[in-house]
């Protein structure tokens, strides 16, 4: 009876090790490349733990760009926008930025228009707590465009800087489909906007009934915009008067990252 259940078993498992190499040779993936995605996934994790962001951000992308199929890839691609927006926020020098030495007569804001950055950025890069700054001293200066596109069919809002995918975020927009479609501008940016009301009245910021939150990114698009909010059990849905509501955290974020001029495309 051994025997027999022997000659049952072997061939079985020889024709399931060559329909696995043959899978695998066509560019497949399997189960049984688990422990070698664990491992590398671990790799990724003690990079990241261990202060080598640009490392640790590039086993991430290979690891994406890999095992698409692999369960754990949702936390991969989190892990890797996260590092993203550290390394932009570090002193790091990127393929997307420059040591810029300050000549006299420089000041952040000259230099911000100079490489179409923002002042917040620079100071966050740099570690500096006031705009105060000195001929001789080198900074690090995001150099690459950054853009954004608003997919309404998800209520996501993505930060792309040259078309790479630097941060998605979770964003509400117009109730009934009403946020319009196209390609437009950033012309105003304000910290702690007040609240029109339409048909009348201004609500000062920082009062429960200021739907704007903590910033507004205007569009070229009068009465649009990109801003905070005090409802945030509304992002994810379809919930505004048409503009494209944040997290108060994540639309500060942003503010600081974004100069204006950026281009927005909003789409369906």
């Amino acid at each position: 009876m051994n025997k027999k259940l022997i000659l049952i078993i072997v061939p079985a498992a020889v024709i399931i090790a060559v329909a696995v190499v043959f899978y695998m040779n066509r560019g497949g993936s399997v189960v049984i490349q688990q422990p070698q995605v664990s491992a590398l996934s671990a790799d990724a994790k003690k990079m990241e733990e261990g202060g080598d962001l640009v490392s640790a951000r590039a086993a991430y992308q290979k690891l994406i760009n890999d095992y698409s199929n692999s369960r754990e890839v949702m936390d991969w691609q989190k892990r890797f926008e996260d590092l993203n927006i550290r390394l932009l926020f570090s002193p790091v020098i990127t393929s997307k930025s420059i040591e810029y030495e300050i000549k006299p007569g420089d000041s952040l804001d000259k230099i911000a228009r100079e490489y179409k950055t923002t002042v917040e950025l620079i100071m966050k890069s740099n570690n500096l707590s006031s705009e105060n700054i000195f001929p001789g001293k080198k900074i690090k200066v995001w150099t690459a465009p950054f853009s954004i596109v608003v997919d309404k069919s998800q209520n996501t809002l993505i930060l792309k800087s040259n078309e790479e995918v630097i941060k998605t975020y979770i964003v509400a927009t117009g109730l009934n489909n009403s946020t319009p479609v196209g390609t437009f501008k950033i012309i105003e940016k304000i910290v702690n906007p007040p609240w029109y009301k339409p048909g009348g009245g201004m609500i000062p910021a920082g009062n429960p009934q200021n739907i704007l939150g903590a910033r507004w990114l205007g569009l070229d698009k009068e009465g649009y915009g990109i801003h905070g909010t005090t409802d945030p059990q509304s992002l994810g849905k379809q919930a505004t008067a048409g503009c494209v509501r944040m997290l108060n955290a994540e639309v500060e974020q942003l503010y600081s990252i974004v100069p204006k001029g950026t281009e927005v495309t909003i789409v369906d």
